[in-house]
């Protein structure tokens, strides 16, 4: 009987990048940045010479986690390279709103958010920058998911409810993604 075919796929690693592998935890670092992810144990990871090589079987399950492994190691490299950058709009059209960074309390504060007398208040993660820049918010980070995470939290924070989205359009909106640009 022949033995099942694997997938197989090397990633190059880039001048500068330390990366380690310890028991299911691949560990990349680069000048103070570190950056950490917990690997599926169904997946091979193993680091020879200048390249992370990724090995899976070929069941339909295995195939899914190869391939999200491999983004994933994607990220964190051209985290570490780049980096990565949100940018949101503050939209306003009935009330002016002021944002402010609280740094000490890590959070967003939004203020008179369609006339509202108490503020806002978004949290923020750890590991993240934040610029305001008047009616723009930039959001970098080494890591993806918290950069978007943030992102999205902000959004969230002030979406409309109970009105119609059609009159009332205030909010802060994302505008722009690693990956892609919406205006």
């Amino acid at each position: 009987m022949a033995e099942k075919e694997k997938l197989k796929e090397e990633i190059e690693i880039p001048e500068g990048i330390n990366v380690n592998i310890e028991d299911d935890e691949i560990i990349m670092k680069k000048d103070s940045s570190e950056l950490k992810r917990i690997l599926n144990s169904r997946i091979n990871v193993k680091i020879e010479e200048n390249k992370i090589i990724v090995e899976s079987g070929t069941t339909k399950n295995e195939k899914k986690i190869f391939g999200t492994t491999k983004a994933h190691i994607r990220n964190m490299i051209k985290g570490l390279t780049e980096g990565f950058k949100y940018k949101l709009q503050i939209s306003t059209v009935h009330f002016p709103i002021t944002v402010e960074h609280d740094k000490a309390n890590n959070q967003l504060i939004v203020k008179n958010f369609l006339g509202e007398k108490k503020d806002r208040i978004i949290k923020l993660i750890e590991g993240v920058d934040i610029k305001i820049d008047k009616e723009f918010i930039e959001i970098e980070s080494i890591n993806i998911e918290k950069a978007g995470q943030c992102a999205a939290n902000i959004e969230k924070g002030t979406k409309v409810k109970k009105k119609d989205r059609r009159i009332f359009q205030d909010g802060i909106f994302i505008i722009e993604k690693p990956t892609r640009r919406f205006l």
